[in-house]
């Protein structure tokens, strides 16, 4: 029976033995793949705070973008003006005379045309109106007149022109509208 005994206790011990070492190894295989989670998180943390600081430069960098365009952006409209005032300034130099009157005038008609080229590169668009109907997405209406010229509700006078800025209105027209002659 002692034998018995004596091989139970063997038996016993090398279950406990082989436990221990099955422990053992769970805890080393455990430990690897914590330190590799571990390293992972870590790995994953870094690219994070990467990308947070890239992305804080790129709101800065956009912020100052912005902030440039809209303090230079028109730069290039402004060079473009710039010509036209030079000629309007060698234009106002002219000691105008009967003999030159025309050539004058003719001069300002050219300026004039060269300012709505300037305008028009830049996307600003006269919107016609003298004849047309009255639109109040383009015209501001001064009042109503008589007129046997125009059709009644259409534009018969125009004091000032509307224009577009690409699709959009930068300025209405003002303008009187035709009406039927009898008061």
């Amino acid at each position: 029976m002692e034998e018995n005994n004596n091989h139970s206790n063997d038996l016993n011990n090398n279950i406990n033995s082989d436990g221990a070492q099955n422990e053992s190894a769970q805890d080393t295989a455990s430990k690897q793949a914590s330190d590799e989670l571990l390293q992972q998180v870590q790995k994953i943390h870094n690219d994070y705070l990467y990308l947070k600081a890239d992305f804080d430069n790129y709101k800065k960098r956009m912020i100052k973008e912005k902030s440039d365009i809209s303090k230079y952006g028109s730069e290039s409209l402004i060079i473009s003006l710039l010509d036209l005032v030079d000629n309007f300034d060698r234009a106002l130099s002219l000691e105008i005379k009967p003999e030159n009157l025309s050539s004058f005038v003719d001069g300002v008609k050219m300026l004039s045309t060269e300012f709505k080229t300037v305008l028009g590169r830049y996307g600003v668009t006269e919107v016609p109106s003298l004849g047309a109907a009255f639109d109040p997405n383009f015209h501001e209406a001064l009042g109503a007149e008589p007129s046997t010229e125009y059709p009644s509700g259409h534009i018969s006078k125009v004091f000032s022109k509307p224009y577009k800025l690409h699709d959009r209105i930068v300025r209405p027209g003002r303008v009187v509208i035709a009406s039927d002659e009898k008061k």
